[in-house]
């Protein structure tokens, strides 16, 4: 029987990367400026005219236009026509690549927040559900040297988008996405500090929210960790980590339900233990299901553990447990974790020949400098 969970190692320490191709889109942001760098990440947004059509630019109410709301989320684009409008990426065929979209309503139009969908090419991504406040990131290889991310009005009010930013990754990243298989971020945690991160204490600028828990004793080190390559989890990241209260022998991550009955759960767990005199041992279960036995984090080094397949609990509900083994001194830790659901290629690609960029369309490139970023996620 193939094994439910594959053990990633790191060798050799990972060389810092810091990622030159970033697109970021600030949707309704005037043309006629030269575009804007983030005050906090140093991140340079530029103007989404050149890559869609049609749709109407606002700024969110007045009580959320100041400095409290971060400069990308005071404007937005809607589209109060048509059923499905799409931005225009560019890609290179066969390249991995991050795309993000931000959704932050702001009362804009005095309504309440509306419910669309997001598509990936011809594919179901994500749905808005009448939100505030939402991301959607996804992890794809590209067929063509454009991708279109595509807003579809499903009756629900009008779809609109505040941000959209595009980041390459290396080819070794996430190994399990391929240009038939693409991943939807449903959940990424950092854990043991109340601190969110990404550029540039990611390079590759993924949203790492933070996840607290009375249940959870924080645990932390300033010890040099070696990376791996295959997820590349910050630094910063792996230096924190939770517990169980009291020396407790079960650490229970949490329960989540899905909106959709048809996602399907990849899970990554991420683990660097920060001593080495005492063994730290456990099991791990998703839901009753033993998916690893008797794991040691490694001390120190950066190891990951995920899901061959593809997971669904038939009714519905989730939630990851580590238990620790009768000869275990030590109760079970981790670090962090992602939780991502696939993204069904239910549609034919196009030909990558049939899909030529608009030459009209530029390319924006920009080499970012490192600041510390304060993430609002």
């Amino acid at each position: 029987m193939e094994p439910l969970w594959v053990f990633v190692g790191a060798l050799l320490a990972a060389t810092a990367v810091h990622v030159a191709g970033f697109l970021s889109i600030d949707c309704a942001l005037d043309a006629k400026f030269n575009g804007r760098r983030d005050t906090y990440t140093n991140i340079a947004y530029v103007s989404d005219d050149p890559y869609v059509d049609g749709g109407k630019n606002h700024r969110v109410a007045a009580e959320f236009d100041d400095s409290s709301t971060a400069e990308n989320l005071r404007t937005l684009r809607s589209f109060p026509s048509g059923l499905r409008n799409c931005y225009t990426l560019p890609t290179e065929s066969g390249g991995k690549y991050l795309v993000r979209m931000v959704f932050f309503h702001g009362e804009y139009d005095g309504k309440t927040s509306p419910s669309f969908e997001v598509h990936l090419g011809s594919n179901y991504w994500d749905t808005f559900r009448n939100n505030d406040y939402w991301w959607s990131e996804a992890v794809f290889v590209a067929w063509a040297s454009w991708v279109p991310l595509c807003l579809v009005n499903t009756g629900g009010g009008t779809p609109f988008v505040n941000t959209v930013e595009l980041r390459p990754l290396l080819p070794s990243l996430y190994p399990q996405v391929t240009v038939n298989e693409s991943i939807s971020a449903f959940a990424r945690r950092n854990l043991g500090a109340n601190t969110s991160y990404r550029f540039p204490d990611d390079p590759y600028d993924r949203f790492w929210g933070w996840k607290v828990s009375s249940l959870w004793a924080n645990l932390s080190t300033k010890e040099t960790i070696q990376q791996e390559d295959n997820y590349a989890v910050p630094i910063p990241v792996l230096r924190t980590a939770v517990a169980p209260v009291n020396n407790a022998t079960v650490l229970n991550l949490g329960t989540w339900e899905t909106y959709k009955s048809s996602f399907e759960f990849k899970i990554f767990l991420h683990f660097s233990d920060i001593q080495n005199t005492q063994l730290r041992q456990f099991h791990i279960y998703l839901n009753d299901h033993e998916w690893y036995k008797k794991y040691s984090p490694p001390y120190l080094i950066a190891h990951s553990l995920y899901s061959i397949g593809w997971y669904k609990a038939t009714e519905g509900t989730y939630n990851i447990t580590l238990a620790a083994t009768n000869a275990s001194v030590l109760p079970p830790m981790i670090n962090a974790y992602e939780i991502f659901n696939l993204i069904p290629h239910d549609t034919p690609r196009t030909s990558p020949k049939d899909c030529e960029m608009p030459p009209l369309v530029p390319i924006y490139i920009y080499f970012h400098t490192t600041h510390l970023c304060h993430c609002r996620l």
